[in-house]
C-alpha cells in the first residue's frame, strides 16, 4: 500500500475513532474545559496526529493509548460525581477574587492573577468599576463569575410587582419555504391558521425564509426577498386599542344615561376593566 493511502486509511480511522470516543466523553469536553480536561484534550490530539501520519508506528498501539486517555477520564468523571472531594481534587475549585466589594489579593497572587487580568476579566462582563462589585469569583473552568451591588442591578419586574406571561419557546414553523409539521403542532396552530396569516401580511410561504410564533402566538417572519417590507404583528396593540376604547365607551355611558342603576352598573365594569387593562398593558405593548 502506498504511504499516502496508508496516511488517507490511518486518518480515516483515527477520525471517526475521535468523534465516536467525544460523543462517548459528552458535551462537556467542547464546554469550558478545567485544567485535567484541557490536558486531556491536547494529548488526544497529540496522539491521534501522531498515529495517523506516522507509518512506521504500530497503528493498533496508538489506538490503545487513544483509549486509555478516553476512558480512564470517563471513569474519573463517574467517580467524581459520586465524591465532592475527588471533584475539588480533579478538577478544582472556585477562588474568590472580590468579596463585598473588596479585592482578596492574596488570592489573586495564589491564583496568579495580576490587576490588569483582574480589571480585563471584569470588563469583559461590561463592569468597569472595582467598586460596583459585591462578589466575584474565578470559577475552575477560567472564567469570572460577578455579582453586582444591589442597586446596580438590572431592574426586573419582579422589583415593580409585575405579573408576566410564562414565556414558551418560539417555534419556527417555516424554514426554507417548507412548512414544519411538528413546530407548528407545537405551537398550537394548524395549516390554515399559518397560511390565513400570511395572506394578511400578503406573502406566499414559497418566499418565507423562517416564519415563527412567538409565546403570545404572533407569526414573524424573514422573506428571501429583503427588499419587501412585512407589516409588524398588530393583533396585541389593536386588541389593547378596543379595551381601551370598551373602558371609553362604559365611562360615557355612565355620564349619560339616567337610570341609576344602570349609571352604577356601567361604573362598576369600567373600573373592572381598567384593572383589566393596567394589568394586560404591558403584554399587550411588548
Amino acid at each position: 500500500m502506498p504511504d499516502w493511502l496508508h496516511i488517507v486509511v490511518r486518518a480515516t480511522s483515527t477520525l471517526v475513532l475521535l468523534f465516536v470516543l467525544t460523543r462517548i466523553l459528552g458535551k462537556k469536553q467542547i464546554s469550558q474545559l478545567t485544567f485535567f480536561e484541557y490536558v486531556i484534550g491536547i494529548t488526544l490530539g497529540d496522539l491521534a496526529g501522531a498515529i495517523s501520519t506516522d507509518v512506521e508506528a504500530n497503528f493498533g498501539h496508538g489506538v490503545i493509548a487513544i483509549l486509555v486517555w478516553c476512558f480512564v477520564p470517563l471513569g474519573m468523571e463517574l467517580l467524581t460525581l459520586k465524591s465532592k472531594t475527588l471533584r475539588n481534587w480533579v478538577d478544582g475549585k472556585g477562588t474568590v477574587l472580590i468579596k463585598e466589594g473588596k479585592v482578596l489579593e492574596d488570592n489573586l497572587k495564589k491564583e496568579r492573577f495580576t490587576a490588569d487580568e483582574l480589571l480585563e476579566q471584569l470588563r469583559s462582563k461590561s463592569v468597569f468599576r472595582v467598586a460596583d462589585v459585591e462578589f466575584a469569583m474565578l470559577e475552575a473552568s477560567g472564567d469570572i463569575s460577578v455579582l453586582l451591588k444591589s442597586e446596580l442591578q438590572p431592574l426586573t419586574p419582579k422589583h415593580l410587582n409585575m405579573k408576566l406571561v410564562t414565556e414558551k419557546p418560539t417555534q419556527t414553523v417555516v424554514m426554507d419555504g417548507e412548512i414544519q409539521n411538528e413546530p407548528l403542532a407545537a405551537a398550537g396552530k394548524g395549516r390554515g391558521w399559518l397560511h390565513e396569516e400570511l395572506d394578511k401580511i400578503g406573502v406566499t410561504i414559497e418566499n418565507v425564509f423562517l416564519g415563527q410564533v412567538d409565546t403570545h402566538g404572533e407569526l414573524t417572519v424573514d422573506l428571501f426577498d429583503d427588499k419587501l417590507q412585512v407589516p409588524a404583528p398588530s393583533a396585541r396593540p389593536m386588541l389593547l386599542a378596543t379595551l381601551k376604547k370598551c373602558e371609553a365607551d362604559l365611562e360615557l355611558f355612565s355620564l349619560t344615561t339616567q337610570h341609576e342603576q344602570a349609571k352604577m352598573m356601567y361604573e362598576s365594569c369600567s373600573e373592572q376593566l381598567t384593572k383589566v387593562i393596567q394589568s394586560v398593558t404591558t403584554i399587550l405593548r411588548s
